[in-house]
């Protein structure tokens, strides 16, 4: 008996010395390397744009199996003007590339969504700058998904946060908004059935006379009429006559069938990432090439009842954000400040010294979710990260949008009232290629993870 005791003894003093040795930051390590797969990857491919793999005081080894907390206050980074250490050191992104993992890329297109690699196989289809949608491991990982009779959604998801194929983009975006069904043999029907109802909806509503209309609905037609020729004025495409006939219908039917809202303006923008990429399974090369009077009326009206239904399927999503008053985005906006004075509270001290409220910039921003704010060629890119959220769309967004704001971070703090706002609405993102818009999309992933675990950095007050 005395034996077993102190056996048993023994094996609890190691225990105990096993858990002094435990290092305090052993709750962290373990929640950072359940993160999914989609981050690891992510994290690889920009751990040189964050400088040796730091993420807001975090430390990831090359193998991304163990992080290192630095505390708040002992960062190497600058104090802020307040005193208080902030949470990210803005810097240059160009500039911190490294070369220790080059990436093969070619120039992309002049617009977007890459549709000159329409058609490509695994082995010859142009890659994004920066990007890794057509990577031909992750190719192959999107065909193995796709050719299943019942596609795995979540699986897809997954994979297609980090950017899907141009080729396959249009079959993967009607997938991911549950436009067509993940099972095989009922997705032609479904898709055709669908297609019916917009042409249904376009003699119905559409194809009819004024004093057909009532007063508000000749309005709303009015105000599209408006609004579509000054849709995204940088990309010719779009100012195409038979194009924004197109965008018309498609806004025109969308408003109609959602009396709560009606048509509210920046819903123009939303169409038209749907648009060019149902669009590109029909149409070759680059956006510049593309002439939409080749295109029978048939396969016009497919495009569009496309693009109508999975722009439905979004906005169904944040239907608040356009209902009167847009009380989804107020909510957001006040999200939005909460979250940046958590992350970075000089920057939010600065805006309120100089009057600057966060609603007269980020209303666009959340409004149009940031299709004004880039490159269009990028567009197709973010959206995939968008699309492949689902239920946490919403929330994500705020952490993108406060990780794009704090990617100037430095130069706001040394703006005043007038400047800070003509910044804002232009900002120096013209020549942002994937390589940009990947760090806000990991370092905004990152801000959740971290902040999930505390969720009270949220609460006001």
């Amino acid at each position: 008996m005395a034996s077993s005791s102190a056996t048993s003894r023994e094996e609890e003093i190691k225990q105990e010395e096993a858990a002094e040795m435990k290092p305090a930051y052993e709750t962290d390590r373990v929640a950072v390397n359940s993160i999914d797969r989609t981050l690891s990857e992510t994290l690889k491919k920009v751990s040189g744009l964050l400088g040796v793999g730091r993420i807001l005081g975090r430390s990831y080894s090359t193998e991304g199996q163990s992080t290192s907390d630095r505390r708040e206050g002992t960062d190497d980074s600058s104090p802020s003007p307040s005193g208080r250490q902030s949470l990210i050191t803005s810097k240059s992104i160009a500039s911190n590339a490294n070369n220790e993992t080059p990436e093969v890329s070619v120039p992309s297109p002049s617009y977007p969504f890459d549709t000159a690699s329409k058609g490509g196989s695994a082995g010859n289809s142009r890659l994004c700058t920066g990007g890794r949608a057509t990577d031909a491991a992750r190719v192959a990982r999107f065909r193995k998904i796709l050719a299943a009779p019942a596609i795995d959604i979540d699986a897809l998801r997954e994979l297609a946060w980090s950017g899907v194929p141009p080729n396959i983009r249009p079959i993967v975006w009607r997938l991911l908004l549950g436009y067509a069904p993940p099972n095989a043999d009922r997705r032609e029907a479904a898709l055709a059935r669908k297609r019916q109802e917009y042409l249904d909806c376009i003699s119905q509503y559409y194809d009819i006379g004024d004093d057909d209309r009532s007063s508000d609905e000749n309005e709303m037609l009015h105000q599209i009429s408006m609004d579509v020729p000054r849709t995204l004025p940088e990309v010719p495409f779009f100012q195409q006559i038979a194009v924004q006939a197109s965008l018309s219908r498609i806004l025109y039917i969308w408003a109609i069938r959602h009396p709560a809202s009606g048509y509210v303006q920046g819903v123009n923008d939303l169409a038209t990432p749907f648009l060019v990429v149902f669009l590109s399974e029909h149409l070759e090369g680059d956006m510049d090439s593309w002439d939409f009077t080749k295109l029978s009326p048939e396969t016009i009206y497919q495009v569009e009842a496309d693009s109508l239904w999975c722009l439905t399927a979004l906005l169904d999503g944040i239907q608040d954000h356009y209902t009167f008053a847009q009380p989804g985005i107020q909510r957001l906006v006040f999200r939005f400040k909460e979250l940046v004075r958590r992350i970075d509270e000089p920057v939010v001290k600065h805006l309120e010294q100089e009057g600057l409220e966060f609603l007269q910039f980020a209303f666009r921003w959340l409004n149009c979710l940031l299709v004004r704010e880039i490159p269009f060629q990028l567009v197709g890119r973010l959206w995939d990260t968008w699309l492949s959220e689902a239920d946490n769309f919403p929330e994500y967004l705020i952490y993108v949008c406060a990780s794009f704001l704090l990617t100037w971070s430095d130069q706001l703090q040394q703006n005043e009232f007038q400047d800070m706002v003509l910044f804002l609405q232009h900002l120096p993102t013209e020549n942002w290629t994937h390589q940009e818009l990947e760090m806000v999309l990991s370092r905004a992933f990152m801000w959740r993870v971290m902040f999930d675990r505390s969720p009270s950095h949220l609460n006001s007050g």
